[in-house]
């Protein structure tokens, strides 16, 4: 069983934690240089984000990526937005969990709920949205699942469409819900600093 190795890494990390608006945040500084952001609801321990950073070639920090919440503002890259802008009609694709499942959340998709399958294609490890009038595709994976080396299972996953947009839940496997129990119980433990006085790298 490969649970334990995902966790050993966490635990190895070098962590900062700061309480801030009624969040948690958790920066984690892995021994091959990569870091990983994560904000927890304090209340309920819902993870709210999710951010990765790797050193790029020249030994600088790169961007963050983001696997969970809210994709990163323009603001961030107000130059950037300004050369190239997404029409803000696009379909936009975030990941928000909820306590017991894994949850996708596509926005401006108009379409009927008849219209969308979602599957699991088992030997690619990755879930696959297709529509019957052929307008949006999307492959995704489920990287908490990898980290773990669990299998993907059809039965888990489900959809449901509202206001524009596609909602796709799985249920999150019982190895994972007793892995986040023990990391949160290991996160309570961290002396975090209080309302920004500058422990946490975040930003």
């Amino acid at each position: 069983m490969a649970v334990p190795s995902w966790l050993e890494r966490l635990r190895a990390a070098g962590k900062t934690a700061l309480v801030q608006d009624g969040k948690r945040k958790i920066h984690y500084l892995f021994e091959d240089g990569k870091e990983m952001a994560e904000e927890y609801d304090v209340k309920t321990g819902l993870l709210l984000s999710r951010k990765w950073r790797e050193k790029n070639t020249l030994g600088g920090s790169g961007k963050w990526q983001v696997e969970v919440g809210e994709p990163t503002s323009p603001l961030l890259g107000a130059l950037e937005s300004e050369l190239i802008k997404e029409s803000s009609s696009n379909p936009v694709f975030m990941r928000k969990d909820t306590l017991s499942s894994f949850q996708w959340r596509i926005r401006n998709l108009p379409y009927p709920k008849e219209v969308y399958s979602v599957s699991v294609e088992k030997e690619q490890r990755c879930c696959v949205i297709r529509t019957t009038n052929k307008k949006y595709y999307k492959k995704f994976s489920i990287p908490d699942l990898d980290r773990y080396q669990l299998p993907l299972d059809a039965a888990a996953l489900s959809f449901t469409h509202a206001n524009n947009t596609l909602i796709i839940t799985y249920q999150k496997p019982k190895e994972i819900l007793a892995a986040e129990e023990q990391l949160q119980k290991e996160l309570k433990k961290i002396k975090a600093a209080n309302n920004g006085d500058g422990d946490c790298k975040t930003q």
